[in-house]
């Protein structure tokens, strides 16, 4: 919704104060120009990634249209699916959970908390390090360690999509200069025309540069930013549930567990304490 706002905004300030100024809007049509640069952007992002890079890029951007799911509610709920597991371990044991694990659509546990078993990438996190404290003899430094590596691989693969969206709005000025570039020799090669024409011509040049400029400050480059802020979000929902995974295996209480995980979590999705125990109050209930 917030990309649309913007979008509108940028759209309404830079052609509407040209229109203002007393500029023609039909002159900023230039369809040469526009495929010029379009198509040189477009080819060089083909050029410049893999196929699996082009294929996560294009999946992810559709997401930035959308609101982000990362919200005090969800991290509510996933704190209280998280106090509800280490919970019933430390009142009926490790070897309880195991069902729970091996099919958590299934289990009484992760069934109370849809929201969560709807982000898949989360419950094979959580159930994958689950198991390891069920059947894995590791200890909490070795899995601090493999969790460690698993997130660094995540961020990895998710910082794709925003390298290639940067990587295309930085060259989509190059572009435009050489949209602008083509027209003015177009221009040089058409001297013997009136000047009226001449001018058409040069200013049918400066559209190129103009919409280089436009399409990657205004347009690409901004939604590069929006990716990258919703993988450090992502980021953080997992960093929660490694947090608090670690702090149980080295010996803290449910209550005191969830409390590390809450700890690391942005200002503006933190649910205070009280906020969190009345929830984990009312799934009880």
């Amino acid at each position: 919704m917030l990309v649309s706002v913007g979008y509108i905004v940028i759209i309404i300030s830079v052609f509407g104060g040209f229109a203002l100024a007393g500029g023609h809007l039909a002159s900023l049509w230039q369809p040469v120009e526009i495929l010029m640069i379009g198509g040189g952007a477009i080819g060089a992002f083909i050029v410049g990634n893999s196929g699996k890079a082009i294929k996560a890029t294009l999946k992810e951007l559709p997401n930035v249209m959308k609101e982000t799911k990362y919200n005090k509610a969800m991290y509510m709920e996933l704190m209280t699916l998280l106090y509800d597991i280490l919970g019933k371990i430390r009142k009926e044991g490790l070897m309880s959970i195991e069902g729970d694990v091996d099919d958590p659509n299934n289990s009484p546990v992760f069934s109370k908390y849809p929201v969560i078993l709807e982000d898949h990438h989360a419950i094979e996190f959580i159930t994958d390090y689950l198991r390891l404290m069920v059947g894995g003899n590791l200890n909490a430094m070795e899995i601090e360690n493999l969790m460690d590596s698993e997130l660094e691989t995540h961020h990895q693969e998710g910082h794709v999509p925003v390298h290639c969206m940067a990587k295309l709005g930085d060259g989509l000025p190059a572009f435009g200069i050489i949209a602008a570039v083509m027209g003015v020799v177009h221009t040089m090669e058409s001297v013997h025309l009136p000047p009226a024409e001449l001018g058409i011509l040069i200013a049918a040049a400066l559209v190129g540069t103009f919409l280089g400029i436009l399409l990657a400050y205004g347009f690409v480059s901004p939604l590069a930013d929006k990716l990258e802020h919703r993988l450090n979000e992502s980021s953080k929902f997992f960093e929660c549930i490694k947090i608090t995974l670690l702090a149980n295996l080295n010996g803290y209480s449910p209550v005191l567990a969830v409390e590390f995980g809450r700890k690391v979590l942005f200002t503006t999705e933190r649910p205070s304490f009280l906020e969190l125990e009345e929830h984990v109050k009312q799934k009880k209930s």
